[in-house]
């Protein structure tokens, strides 16, 4: 008994020294500042400096700069509005982008990217080379690519209330926005619009949730509006999507037409206004034999609704008498709208869908959304609820924030919370954000080593010679009976002076960083 006691007691103390460990990893945070005047005059030497879990503030200006971030799960952000990475006719060292992201669990907030060209034609504002990465309030314009991923599967990208404008070399092979063969992507109250030959959105991830978008080609050559090239796990709800008549493909929505990708293979279309200009052309292309839905969508102008195999339900083809202002982009229902109360229950929830297909928001331009609820008898048809409020409020509700985002691995440090940093700021979105609390229990012994310390980094005080022997040791003999027992307690004794001056070192560590 006494045995297994001692046994629970070290098992304790690496628990503890584990969490002290994290704890000091977490104190070890700081927050960077960028600007005139400040800690750093630029990025990329901000870039050079941070290590994981740490913020960094960049003063709202001009910056022609490029740089690559390793660190892991960083808070990049702009104060005082957004911070603009100019790269018009710059070299771009890296060939690549304007941010190359090569560490995983990145938040980017409150930036502005543009005139990214490389040789290859594939210069984007932020290249994704990790797992994890949410945008929000940013602008991308005049790049050969917006954003442009890898291929993680183990990635998560979430963007939130950004602007995509004019990205794309012309070529037909760059984007406003490209998400690789990622996990999944989020997108939400964003504003892609006018590019030049490519998409307004391309992505290959697993599971697209596409909600409550402005997605209007307008002045631009574009292609598609929205392609899902390999198919996957689809929910395209409430969206304002617009083919103008400037364009160089005749299909609006396309899903799987370069063959599906993956087991899940499911498409559902709801609750979107659907405007064409062209004059002909397919409103949803739906490739191969997926479990296709498309339901309450609102069709204006000439074309064929739905090519390929799909259930179709409560879609209308209207006029743009229909909508308050048709030429202007303001797709709200007019007054007397043959769409209002016209739609059907959109369903459940799709099994192991983050989303469901019910409308909860509807998007307000710019970059805002307002909540959505039935008015009337039934469900209006199209991304709008007619009486309903026009005013933007939090409106992002229905997909927790950072929830689909996982960056761990097995090699790597836990994450924790980056939101917590020292300045000690509440989270943008008003504290609504999950946060995961990090316990003992998510950490092992193993992740901090006498390598990540040296004597020099403690006072004599904090932890002696005589304390413990830090480099192993040798173990006691046993005794007479040959039970171990006296080896036991003197291991045990031995273990627990050596977590506590790991501990004492870890931290001594810790505050000798925070100076």
């Amino acid at each position: 008994m006494g045995r297994s006691l001692r046994t629970v007691s070290t098992l304790s103390l690496v628990a503890l020294t584990a969490s002290l460990a994290l704890s000091s990893r977490a104190a070890w945070a700081v927050t960077l500042t960028v600007g005139p005047g400040r800690m750093y005059a630029t990025p990329s030497a901000a870039a050079a400096a941070a290590r994981d879990g740490d913020v960094v503030e960049i003063a709202a200006g001009t910056y022609r700069d490029i740089t690559t971030w390793r660190a892991h799960n960083l808070t990049i952000r702009g104060v005082g509005g957004r911070a603009h990475l100019d790269a018009a006719g710059l070299t771009i060292p890296n060939g690549k982008a304007i941010w190359v992201i090569a560490g995983r669990g990145y938040t980017v907030e409150h930036i502005e990217f543009s005139g990214a060209r490389v040789p290859d034609l594939n210069g984007a504002g932020i290249r994704q080379e990790a797992a994890g990465l949410t945008v929000r309030d940013c602008y991308f314009h005049d790049n050969e690519n917006g954003i442009l991923t890898g291929a993680d599967a183990t990635s998560d990208i979430v963007i939130e209330a950004s602007e995509f404008r004019r990205n794309g070399a012309g070529d037909g092979y760059s984007h406003n926005l490209y998400i690789g063969a990622v996990r999944s992507l989020t997108m939400r109250g964003c504003y892609s619009h006018d590019v030049p030959e490519g998409h307004l959105v391309k992505s290959r991830a697993r599971a697209n949730y596409i909600l409550y978008n402005r997605i209007t080609g307008e002045g631009g050559t574009d292609s598609y509006e929205i392609n899902l090239p390999n198919g996957g796990l689809a929910v395209i709800v409430g969206n304002l999507i617009e083919q103008p008549a400037t364009t160089h493909n005749p299909f609006i929505v396309s899903y799987a037409e370069e063959g599906a990708v993956g087991a899940d293979q499911r498409f559902y279309m709801v609750n979107n206004t659907v405007v064409n200009n062209r004059g002909s052309g397919t409103f949803v292309r739906v490739a191969g034999t997926p479990m296709a839905f498309v339901t309450n969508n609102l069709f204006i102008g000439a074309g064929t609704q739905l090519a390929g195999a799909a259930t179709s339900a409560g879609n209308l083809a209207g006029t743009a008498s229909w909508l308050v202002n048709a030429t202007g982009y303001d797709y709200h229902l007019a007054a007397g709208a043959g769409a209002i109360d016209r739609g059907v229950d959109p369903g459940a929830m799709p099994m192991d869908s983050a989303v469901g297909l019910a409308p909860t928001s509807q998007y307000v331009h710019p970059l805002a959304l307002a909540g959505r609820s039935v008015v009337g008898s039934a469900i209006d048809v199209g991304a709008y609820e007619f009486g309903a409020s026009a005013s933007a409020d939090a409106g992002m509700s229905d997909v927790p924030r950072d929830a689909s985002v996982d960056v761990s691995d097995a090699a790597s440090e836990p994450p924790f919370d980056v939101a917590r940093d020292a300045t000690g700021e509440a989270p943008r979105d008003g504290g609504t954000e999950l946060v995961p609390d990090v316990s003992a229990s998510d950490v092992s012994a193993s992740d901090v080593s006498a390598s990540d310390v040296s004597a020099s980094d403690v006072p004599e005080t904090d932890a002696s010679a005589s304390d413990a022997a830090v480099d192993g040791g040798t173990t006691p003999p046993t005794t007479e009976e040959g039970c171990g027992c006296a080896a036991a307690g003197a291991s045990s004794q031995s273990s627990t002076a050596w977590m506590i001056a790991l501990a004492a070192l870890v931290t001594a560590r810790a505050r000798r960083r925070r100076r």
